[in-house]
């Protein structure tokens, strides 16, 4: 997320009445709430600190390269400017999900966003400390070099992580026909299940436009109930555990492969 707005107290007010009233609605549901996996994310969102700064050095230089290059420059004041880099954003960020979802190497960092058991506010900020390694900034790039300023980029990307941050609930917070449009908490559910009919489904950032398009989409079953976290893995308290999981087991394969062309294909082939 982007620190500006993660640390702006309307922003930081807002995500903390939430994460309590959803610990109220919890508990007074009967549904519990999961203090250990909690405290995971707490420990997660510590260690993303330095981890988020260095990913700001790195990919705020790397954006401002591309846009020293970039054959145009559309102008800030404009609209139309607006209207079409939230749309190359949500569209690259399409891609940049679904990728981090069928590379390993990508998925090494984001399993740990997938990694929490229950499906509430608080893991939404359930990140990995490895995004710069993992290179999914790749993706923004061309977006840069179409033209549209960095800060522009950065912005939609911390305004839809934000709108993110609402999704994480197993709360009924329908949207009734905008549901056709937008994410939902209904179809986030489904991106984080385990159940078979939930893999590889619902990568939209704000918008599932782009999974109804391209074949992702899965609407959310009522009478089929979702379960959370990493399918195969079994649940990991320390965070930084957590955090090199993933890399340390994709490490170990790469080493046994016997060659850098069957290492690459070891990086490149689905988790």
């Amino acid at each position: 997320m982007s620190h500006a707005l993660s640390r702006s107290p309307v922003w930081l007010g807002v995500a903390l009445l939430s994460v309590l009233a959803e610990l109220a609605w919890r508990l007074l549901s009967r549904r519990g709430y999961d203090g250990r996996s909690a405290l995971t994310t707490l420990g997660l969102m510590a260690g993303n600190v330095p981890a988020a700064v260095l990913h700001a050095l790195v990919v705020g230089g790397l954006f401002a390269a591309a846009w020293r290059i970039a054959p145009v420059h559309l102008p800030l004041r404009s609209a139309w400017t607006w209207t079409g880099g939230f749309l190359a954003v949500e569209f690259a960020y399409y891609w940049f999900h679904r990728a981090s979802h069928r590379l390993r190497w990508m998925w090494a960092s984001h399993a740990v966003h997938h990694s929490a058991e229950q499906m509430t506010f608080l893991s939404a900020l359930r990140l990995g400390w490895t995004n710069v390694l993992s290179m999914g900034w790749i993706v923004y790039l061309p977006v840069v070099l179409m033209g549209f300023d960095p800060r522009l980029v950065g912005l939609m990307l911390a305004a839809g992580l934000h709108y993110q941050f609402f999704l994480h609930t197993e709360m009924q917070l329908p949207l009734g026909p905008l549901e056709w449009i937008f994410n939902t908490p209904s179809h986030h559910r489904v991106h984080h299940g385990t159940d078979d009919w939930c893999l590889d489904r619902n990568f939209g950032g704000v918008l599932i436009v782009f999974d109804r398009l391209f074949g992702t989409f899965a609407a959310e079953r009522g009478d089929a109930p979702i379960h959370y976290g990493l399918k195969g893995r079994v649940p990991e308290a320390n965070p930084v555990k957590l955090v090199l999981r993933e890399w340390a087991g994709l490490f170990a394969e790469m080493a046994r492969a016997g060659g850098l062309r069957r290492a690459l294909a070891i990086a490149l082939a689905p988790p």
